[in-house]
């Protein structure tokens, strides 16, 4: 075969890349091999530029039963059960066709987690647009939401939060990431590793076609919507539910091996990365593979990613037990190869040898570690001086009042109810949702049979990781775990997401490495273990790349679930601020809403404040003296309290001039400045004494702000708005 620079790029391959392959192989490769080790070997698939970085990253602890390395990570939560957690992205696809490609997106990660043999529970998406203005970005975000409301409604799994986040920057390249949670007995999980020579290899589930090939490879490149237009897949979620309940019966019956899903490279993948876990070869012949297209070819076949497959290795004595389990729910079964032990992925057609490589050379991708320097545009950015901004909180000196600002950010899309996207979703069935979406900083699950609940959310501000990743990227992790600590759960693990542009380019290097930096140095302070999570990188359009978008999932632990709260103010009630007292306009909503800026440091973030002070709030929760709770974060104290306001039906009077003095006498950044480790608790007048005293054995710093009475929002002298007002304002902005 006669190889070009165009057909290496159809592959994603380099020249150097290809010399490497044929150097290791000690031949060239034929067709169907280049394809298979295009798709292999591309970011998405071997993490060629962030696997060194990965390293770093904490990963084990002592609620840890697996981490990365399988389909997803599991963390122990008792009564011998465990939570299993992934996220993934399917960023290139929804850029394409946003309601296919999300749609899928969601498929794929709820195999993940029943591949582990355990029942999903929950799924999360974390999702970024362009601004809504543009016809465009408002086409992607409408399928996007759609695709995904659709795929998690068929399929019967509540779909109960998330994130999203708007900016120019992801116009041309939206970020979808997808988040699932499952729980399963430890004694149940299931591994992907394929073992005993002499093995059965079947594929079962939906027919091969042509679509999704080259997905692997289309999401390993830049500019998604001139490269590959095709390769988006397909989604049936009504065959997706009885493949899960098939699997799950399957492996309850102890008669699987191993349980492998299809997804990005297909058969390819599958076969390869179960083998080299298993540290084993497989055979297989595509000629049995059940397909829905006439006239594929071994390429197409081995490279197809059409959705809602699973491979699955049995032992041939309980062939016949596993194929009833799956005919039973009407689904296509093949016997399609066997487990060898000579450590070879070995490709037939109809008997007649079309690939042949070792399974180690496909699943050990070359990696490189290369210089990363910032782009001096944004150190310029990050250190520019804000002091000389007018202060818009004040009504005169060319200012706009505090009322109006808060208004104006409320109906900010970054800020403003979630609502319209979330009433797509069915986030009831399953009847476990017991803290809806909109009811607090994260969604609360019971887990039936038990008191047990958990916690789930997923959280990044790309602003601030533009200006700072290594901050950006503490900040993503902190305020996840705060947002679960903020319902009363323990945080337990994180499973993350990292999306970035194209890691050739130094200044973007210098974003994915620090921002790993910072996550593993608060994952470390925080003591919370990363035990899955996927890299999506060349997310950019004509060298123009996203912001850096490290989001994190994250899964807290309840012990009772009755003791969780909302963010809601309960009736009356002392309202405190935990937490520091000065903030930042740097990298803030207000900066970038009403100045049109997106500049500054983002907010300094002291880990050990921040550890104690979730710990505070926890205790205060369980013990029953925090009635509320709620996260300061984008839109600064004032939205935090709007929302509280807007969220219980009560308004409250309040007092900040401790704050303003300890902000240098602006008005707008003691109400909308920006900080870390704050948070708003609410608490019955009977036990304020009780809540100082803890918040003093934790050595916090804190304020009482004042009370919750009657349905208007006063602040001093500074703001008085109705409740009314602010509901208006705060659920006109997606509308």
């Amino acid at each position: 075969m006669q190889v070009t620079p165009e057909i290496l790029a159809e592959v994603a391959l380099t020249e150097d890349e290809y010399r490497l392959i044929v150097e290791r192989l000690g031949r060239e490769p034929n067709a169907v091999e280049l394809g298979m080790f295009g798709a292999m070997w591309s970011e998405h698939c071997g993490y060629k530029n962030s696997r060194p970085l990965l390293k770093r990253l904490p990963t084990s602890g002592p609620r840890v039963v697996q981490g990365p390395g399988e389909n997803a990570g599991a963390v122990e939560i008792g009564d011998g059960l465990v939570a299993v957690l992934k996220i993934e992205s399917h960023n290139h696809p929804s850029a394409v066709e946003p309601f296919q490609g999300a749609a899928t997106g969601v498929g794929g990660i709820v195999r993940d987690i029943f591949t582990m043999g355990a029942r999903p529970v929950a799924i999360l998406d974390s999702l970024r647009f362009g601004p809504l203005e543009e016809p465009r970005n408002r086409y992607l975000f409408h399928g996007v939401v759609g695709g995904i409301g659709w795929y998690g409604n068929c399929l019967g799994i509540p779909t109960v939060a998330g994130d999203i986040f708007f900016d120019p920057g992801y116009s041309a390249n939206p970020l979808v990431n997808a988040m699932c949670v499952g729980v399963a007995r430890r004694d149940a999980l299931v591994r992907a590793r394929a073992s005993g020579p002499g093995n059965l290899v079947l594929l079962v589930g939906a027919d091969t076609g042509r679509d999704g090939i080259h997905g692997a490879t289309f999401a390993s490149v830049e500019d998604p919507e001139k490269s590959h237009r095709g390769v988006v897949q397909v989604g049936n979620p009504f065959l997706e539910k009885l493949l899960l309940e098939a699997c799950l019966e399957a492996l309850e019956s102890g008669c699987v091996v191993a349980m492998q899903d299809l997804g990005a490279a297909g058969l390819t993948s599958s076969t390869a990365e179960t083998a080299a876990r298993g540290n084993v070869g497989v055979e297989i012949d595509v000629a049995k593979v059940p397909r829905r297209e006439v006239g594929m070819t071994p390429y197409e076949v081995m490279l197809s990613e059409s959705q809602e497959r699973m491979l699955v290795i049995v032992e041939p004595s309980k062939l016949e037990v596993v194929e009833a389990i799956f005919r039973r729910w009407e689904l296509h079964v093949a016997v399609i190869g066997r487990v060898t032990d000579d450590g070879m992925l070995r490709v037939l057609d109809n008997g007649r040898p079309v690939a042949e490589v070792p399974v180690h050379l496909l699943t050990e991708a070359p990696t490189y570690i290369r210089d990363g320097t910032e782009d001096p545009e944004i150190a310029a950015l990050r250190n520019r001086d804000l002091a000389t901004l007018p202060d818009l909180a004040r009504s005169v000196d060319d200012g706009i009042g505090a009322g109006e600002a808060l208004l104006a950010l409320l109906r900010s899309p970054n800020i403003a109810s979630r609502r319209p996207v979330y009433r797509t979703y069915d986030h009831t069935i399953l009847t476990n949702t017991v803290l809806a979406p909109g009811e607090g900083d994260a969604a609360v699950i019971r887990i039936k049979g038990t008191r047990l609940g958990l916690a789930v959310k997923t959280d990044c501000n790309p602003r601030y990781c533009l200006l700072d990743p290594y901050l950006g990227a503490q900040h993503a992790v902190a305020e996840a775990a705060r947002n679960v600590s903020c319902v009363g759960a323990e945080p337990v693990a994180i499973t993350d997401c990292l999306n970035f542009g194209n890691p050739e380019r130094p200044e973007v290097y210098y974003q994915l490495s620090r921002a790993i930096e910072g996550m593993a140095i608060a994952c470390e302070a925080l003591e919370i273990p990363i035990v899955s999570g996927n890299a999506s990188l060349y997310n950019e359009t004509g060298g123009r790349a996203v912001l850096p978008t490290p989001t994190i999932g994250i899964v807290g632990l309840l012990h009772d679930v009755r003791t969780r709260v909302g963010l809601a103010f309960a009736g009356q009630g002392a309202v405190y601020l935990v937490g520091p007292a000065e903030a930042t306009l740097g990298a803030s909503e207000y900066l970038a809403r009403l100045h049109g800026l997106t500049a500054g440091i983002p907010p300094s973030l002291d880990l050990e404040l921040e550890q104690r002070v979730q710990r505070a709030v926890r205790e205060g929760i369980a013990r029953g003296i925090v009635l509320a709770a709620h996260d300061c974060s984008e839109g600064g104290l004032a939205v935090a309290l709007a929302e509280s306001c807007i969220a219980g039906e009560i308004g409250g009077r309040f007092e900040v001039g401790t704050l303003v003095e300890a902000n240098g006498g602006r008005i707008d950044r003691a109400l909308f400045g920006e900080a870390g480790s704050r948070v708003l608790v609410q608490v019955a007048a009977e036990s304020e004494s009780t809540l100082v005293a803890l918040l003093r054995g934790y050595r916090l710093p804190y304020l009482r702000l004042g009370e919750t009475a009657g349905d208007m929002l006063i602040i001093e002298d500074l703001l008085r708005v109705s409740l009314r007002e602010l509901a208006a304002a705060w659920t006109s902005g997606l509308s």
